[in-house]
């Protein structure tokens, strides 16, 4: 049974940074991607960032490259996303989720129909 398992959201201010860990356990191939999304209220969800296992290949969104940065340790089967000079815009619950890697996708633009496993979010705020 594949779980993915968020954590690190919480109440930050302007400026400030928080780290987001994705445990992934019960998924056996080493070929895979991770994405990490998000969801304000009343938004659609949109990716933010993503790891393709396989080389290492990131993408990240116009809205957060230069301030975020996606990573993965491979012995504890964790991806991090490390979010720095976070925004009020910010504010949204995270989500992480696995794809299986299907050659001649373009995760670079692939949306959250794409992935086939999600964890439960956690909660990011940037308030003052």
């Amino acid at each position: 049974q594949v779980q993915l398992v968020e954590s690190g959201g919480g109440l930050v201010q302007p400026g400030g940074s928080l780290r987001l860990s994705c445990a992934v356990s019960g998924f056996t191939s080493d070929d895979h991607v991770i994405g990490w999304f998000r969801q304000a209220p009343g938004k659609e969800r949109e990716k933010v960032s993503c790891f393709i296992t396989r080389d290492g290949t990131t993408y990240y969104s116009s809205s957060v490259k230069g301030r975020f940065t996606i990573s993965r340790d491979s012995a504890k089967n964790t991806v991090y996303l490390q979010m720095n000079s976070l925004k009020p815009e910010d504010t949204a619950v995270y989500y992480c989720a696995l794809d299986r890697y299907v050659p001649g996708v373009h995760y670079g633009l692939a949306g959250p129909y794409e992935y086939d496993y999600w964890g439960q979010g956690t909660q990011v705020t940037v308030s003052s």
